[in-house]
C-alpha cells in the first residue's frame, strides 16, 4: 500500500468517525421529541459547499414603470438560495409560504445522499418502503428550515403544507426548530371533492397547513367577514337587567309614525320595558327611549356600536335587534373550504390549464388557498415581504399580486425553485410573465396583467475551495461578484453603471454604491460618483475586516451608509456551514 493509499484510507476512517459522533449524539442529546438519522446531503460537485452567489438574468427581467414592486424569482438549489438570503434578508421576511414534497413515494422526492453518490449520482429515490424514507425527508428539511427560521422577523410566521405522510414528523421537527410554544394551529384544507380510490380504507380529501411565529405574540388573525342575512338578538334570558337608554334618530321601526306610552311590549317569552313615552316619526324614534331588558350590551358598548354604524331595529312589538354595519374579520376555523373562499385542487388545475392550454403540474394549490392563509396577518400597511422556496409553479406570486390589487398593498414577494424538468424556466417564470403582462385563454379572452416587475437571479458559485477553507483568493472573488446580493440587501435591483472596479444600483429611494476591488487605483474615480448621488445612499467597500476604513471618505455627504465587504458575507456562510456540519 503506497502513501497515496494509505491517506485516503485514514480520511476515510475520519469520516466515518465523524459521522458517528454524530449520530451517537444526534440520540444522547435528545430524551424527548424527535430522533432520526441525520443523513448527509450531496450537492452537485461544482456547488458542494462552495460560495453561493446570485447573478440576475438580465434578459428576463420584466419591468414595468408602474410605481409597483419589483419581486424576485430565484432560479436553484433552495438550500443555495437560502444561504444567500441569510445575507441579504436576515429578518426582513414577514411571511413564509412553503409546499415541500410530501414524501408519499411516488411524488419525486429524491436525495442526494453522500454515503451512496457513487452509486445514485442523480440521487436516491425514496419509496414508501425505504427504512431511511422519513430521515432523507428529515434531513432535507430540517437545514431548509433552520435556515428559513433565520429570515423571519420577531414578529413573522411561517405556514407549510403537508399531508399525513409527514404531518407528525413535521409537527416534531418545527417543534424543535421555531419552539413548541411558538406553535400557532393546524388547518385542514379540503383538497378536493374527488379524490382519487387508491386505498380499500379511505378517501383523503384533507391536507394540512401548519403555522408556527418566530416569537409568539398577541396578534389576532384574520378571516372572513360575517355576513347576517337576519338580525342578531340584543337579549339574551341569561343575562342581568339592564337599562339602555338610545339617542334621537337611532332605532329603525316597522311602524308608522305614532306615540307609544310606557309599559310592558315584547313577547311573552321577551317582555320588553319602555321606560319613557316613544315618539316614532319617520320610521325613526323622534326623542331619546330608554328600554329595561335583559340586555347583552352595557350601554357603553351600545354608545360604542351606534358610533361604529351599527343599525338597531326595532320590530312592530317593541322587540329590539341589531346588524353590524361592518363586521371585523373573524378568527379563521380550523377548516379551510369553499365556505371560507377557497377552492380545491381541481379548480387549481382548471385555472393553469387556461393559462398554457396544457397540463404542467400535478396537484397545484389554489390561488386562494395561499391568499387566504397570506391574509391571517393583514398589515395595515400592507408592505409586507412574503418569501416561498418551494415555488412549484408560482401560485403564491400570482396570490400577492391579487391581494395587492384588492386593497392597493405593496407586498414583496421572494419565490425559490430548481429547474428540474425546465420547470423554473418553461412553467414558474412563464406563469409570472403572464400575470404581469397578461394573457389569452384559450378561448380567445384576454386576461389584463396586473402591472408590477420582476427580477430574475440565478444560484451561482465562485472560489476553489469549500467555505471551511476559503483562502484570500476565493474571498477576494466574493467581493467581486458580489452586486446582485448587495442590492437584493438593500433592495436597489436596478443597476445604474458597472466598471471593472465598482457598481451603482438604485431604487426609487436610494442607491447602493460597490468598490469591489482589493486595489484602489479607481476608488478616487468612484467616490465623486457617489458624491453627485442625489438620494441617500449605502456605500460598500472590499475590506478584509468587517469594520471599514473609508467612513471618513465620506463623512460629509449627508445619507450615507458605509459599510465593508466581502468579510461579513464570508461569516455568514461560515456560521451555516458549521451549523449545518454539527
Amino acid at each position: 500500500m503506497n502513501n497515496s493509499e494509505i491517506q485516503k484510507l485514514h480520511e476515510t476512517i475520519e469520516s466515518l468517525k465523524r459521522e458517528n459522533s454524530r449520530l451517537h449524539k444526534s440520540v444522547k442529546d435528545k430524551n424527548y421529541g424527535l430522533v432520526w438519522m441525520d443523513v448527509p446531503e450531496a450537492f452537485e460537485k461544482e456547488s458542494e459547499n462552495k460560495l453561493p452567489i446570485l447573478k440576475e438574468v438580465k434578459e428576463k427581467a420584466i419591468v414595468n414603470d408602474d410605481g409597483k414592486p419589483t419581486h424576485i424569482l430565484i432560479e436553484g438549489e433552495n438550500y443555495h438560495a437560502l444561504t444567500c438570503l441569510n445575507y441579504t434578508h436576515k429578518e426582513k421576511i414577514d411571511i413564509i409560504y412553503i409546499d415541500p414534497p410530501y414524501n408519499t413515494g411516488n411524488d419525486g422526492f429524491k436525495y442526494k445522499d453522500k454515503r451512496f453518490l457513487t452509486k445514485y449520482p442523480d440521487g436516491t429515490d425514496v419509496p414508501k418502503d425505504s427504512p431511511f424514507r422519513h430521515s432523507y425527508w428529515l434531513s432535507f428539511m430540517s437545514k431548509r428550515l433552520e435556515l428559513a427560521k433565520n429570515l423571519l422577523k420577531d414578529t413573522g410566521v411561517i405556514f407549510i403544507s403537508i399531508d399525513d405522510n409527514e404531518v407528525a414528523q413535521l409537527k416534531l421537527l418545527c417543534d424543535s426548530i421555531f419552539g413548541e410554544v411558538n406553535f400557532v394551529g393546524q388547518w385542514h384544507w379540503f383538497k378536493s371533492a374527488t379524490p382519487p380510490n387508491l386505498s380499500h380504507k379511505i378517501k383523503k380529501n384533507i391536507e394540512y397547513v401548519i403555522g408556527y411565529e418566530k416569537q409568539k405574540n398577541n396578534t389576532k388573525y384574520r378571516g372572513i367577514k360575517k355576513v347576517s342575512k337576519s338580525d342578531d338578538p340584543i337579549t339574551k334570558p341569561q343575562n342581568t337587567v339592564k337599562i339602555l337608554t338610545f339617542p334621537p334618530q337611532t332605532i329603525n321601526f316597522k311602524v308608522p309614525d305614532i306615540t307609544v306610552k310606557t309599559g310592558i311590549y315584547g313577547t311573552k317569552t321577551f317582555p320588553n320595558r319602555l321606560l319613557n313615552e316613544l315618539t316614532v316619526e319617520n320610521g325613526k324614534n323622534k326623542n331619546e327611549v330608554s328600554f329595561e331588558n335583559r340586555f347583552v350590551w352595557t350601554q357603553g358598548k351600545l354608545d360604542e356600536e351606534l358610533k361604529n354604524k351599527t343599525l338597531i331595529n326595532c320590530s312592530k312589538s317593541l322587540v329590539i335587534s341589531y346588524k353590524k354595519g361592518n363586521y371585523a374579520e373573524e378568527v379563521p376555523p380550523n377548516l379551510i373550504d369553499e365556505s371560507v373562499g377557497v377552492e380545491t385542487t381541481e379548480e387549481a388545475g382548471k385555472r393553469l390549464l387556461e393559462m398554457f392550454n396544457e397540463k404542467v403540474f400535478d396537484y397545484p394549490k389554489p390561488v386562494s388557498l395561499i391568499s387566504y392563509i397570506l391574509n391571517f396577518k393583514k398589515e395595515q400597511k400592507q408592505d409586507s415581504v412574503i418569501l416561498d422556496f418551494f415555488a412549484g409553479t408560482g401560485t403564491t406570486a400570482q396570490s400577492v399580486l391579487e391581494l395587492n390589487k384588492e386593497d392597493g398593498g405593496n407586498r414583496q414577494y421572494i419565490i425559490c425553485t430548481n429547474n428540474e424538468n425546465e420547470i423554473c424556466e418553461k412553467v414558474t417564470y412563464i406563469r409570472n410573465e403572464k400575470i404581469i403582462n397578461g394573457y389569452t385563454k384559450p378561448n380567445k379572452e384576454k386576461i389584463k396583467g396586473f402591472g408590477n416587475s420582476l427580477k430574475y437571479y440565478k444560484a451561482a458559485f465562485i472560489g476553489e475551495n469549500d467555505i471551511a477553507n476559503s483562502n484570500d483568493e476565493d474571498t477576494a472573488k466574493l467581493a467581486h461578484h458580489a452586486g446582485e446580493l448587495l442590492a437584493l440587501a438593500e433592495n436597489t435591483l436596478y443597476e445604474v453603471e458597472q466598471t471593472e472596479y465598482f457598481q451603482i444600483f438604485k431604487s426609487n429611494e436610494k442607491y447602493t454604491a460597490i468598490y469591489f476591488r482589493e486595489e484602489f487605483s479607481e476608488f478616487e474615480q468612484f467616490a465623486s460618483k457617489v458624491e453627485e448621488l442625489q438620494m441617500p445612499v449605502s456605500i460598500y467597500v472590499f475590506s478584509w475586516g468587517n469594520q471599514s476604513e473609508f467612513e471618513a471618505e465620506f463623512e460629509h455627504i449627508g445619507n450615507a451608509i458605509v459599510k465593508s465587504i466581502p468579510q461579513p458575507i464570508l461569516e455568514i456562510y461560515k456560521s451555516i456551514y458549521n451549523l449545518i456540519s454539527q
